[in-house]
């Protein structure tokens, strides 16, 4: 089993980029963290620093060490605070991790349900792409990933999906641009400028089949992978967009976007992807209870 003291010197070495600074950071002689690190290679059979000048660079054997010992003293680190937060031991935390495809007005509505339980809750937030929020999820790092995707059959990942809703999709235009498009859906759509998300958004796919089914030929303006960014382009007026239709009121009042028509049979999949534990978290509970169809305000 690894000595952590050991590789507590090492990591901190690697920080510090020289084993005199190290020593300086931690109080202790050179020679020890010498003797430290010289036993740990040996344990590892693996050289974890190479000479450069007056200092050290890690090896690729080092790089990938450091790599977990982040990890492990990072965890340290949180494990260290919650045992001193003693004064929020009631407080109950769910941290997020939010696919940057979904529509963040929707990941709001959804999260509202956790929000609206009893007693203190507290919700920690990261926005990322899919594969590292899985990666994160793994980790154990969060609780739980909303993503427009169900989490992919097969590896090595103990995890499953929950599919928290179907939100039909419209197009929406700002106001500038409402009163040139709106009537004659879906004909008006061609060679309109449109904003779209990019190719790793399930949504995309849809949206693509849908309109080869209509044979309509927009001229696409702008592709984002974050759904906010491309909500505030199409607020601005450089495009007609997609956006879930359960939102149309948020979408008129808060960004100035109109709702001109729907895109049937084209609906943002969300789903909630949580580790595979027989005692779950409760809040999770609570999401995963949304109604597998969510087609207006009143079920979420």
């Amino acid at each position: 089993m690894i000595n952590y003291k050991h590789l507590h010197y090492f990591w901190v070495v690697a920080k510090e980029g020289s084993i005199t600074r190290a020593a300086e950071r931690l109080g202790v002689a050179i020679q020890t963290i010498s003797g430290q690190l010289g036993l740990l290679e040996r344990q590892l059979g693996k050289t974890l620093f190479n000479s450069q000048g007056r200092g050290l660079v890690l090896s690729e054997a080092g790089r990938k060490a450091l790599g977990y010992a982040d990890q492990i003293f990072q965890l340290g680190e949180q494990l260290e605070e919650a045992m001193q937060n003693t004064s929020e031991e009631n407080t109950l935390r769910l941290r997020v991790g939010i696919s940057d495809g979904i529509p963040k007005l929707l990941a709001y509505r959804l999260l509202s349900r956790v929000t609206a339980m009893p007693g203190d809750v507290r919700l920690i937030c990261d926005e990322g792409e899919f594969e590292n929020l899985l990666a994160e999820l793994a980790l154990h790092r969060l609780d739980v990933v909303l993503t427009d995707r169900a989490a992919p059959q097969g590896g090595n990942l103990k995890v499953f999906s929950t599919r928290l809703g179907e939100f039909p999709t419209g197009i929406y235009a700002s106001a500038a641009l409402a009163g040139q498009y709106q009537g004659n859906f879906p004909a008006c759509l061609e060679q309109a400028p449109m904003l779209l998300p990019t190719r790793h958004n399930a949504l995309r796919g849809r949206i693509d089949r849908w309109l080869e089914e209509h044979q309509l030929h927009p001229k696409i303006v702008g592709e984002f992978e974050d759904s906010a960014l491309l909500t505030t382009f199409g607020r601005g007026g450089l495009g007609l967009f997609p956006a879930p239709l359960i939102l149309a009121d948020q979408l008129s009042g808060e960004y100035d976007a109109h709702a001109i028509g729907e895109m049937e049979g084209v609906n943002e999949h969300i789903y909630a992807i949580s580790n595979e534990r027989r005692i779950r978290h409760p809040a999770i509970e609570v999401l995963c209870n949304i109604p597998a169809q969510a087609g207006s305000p009143a079920t979420l």
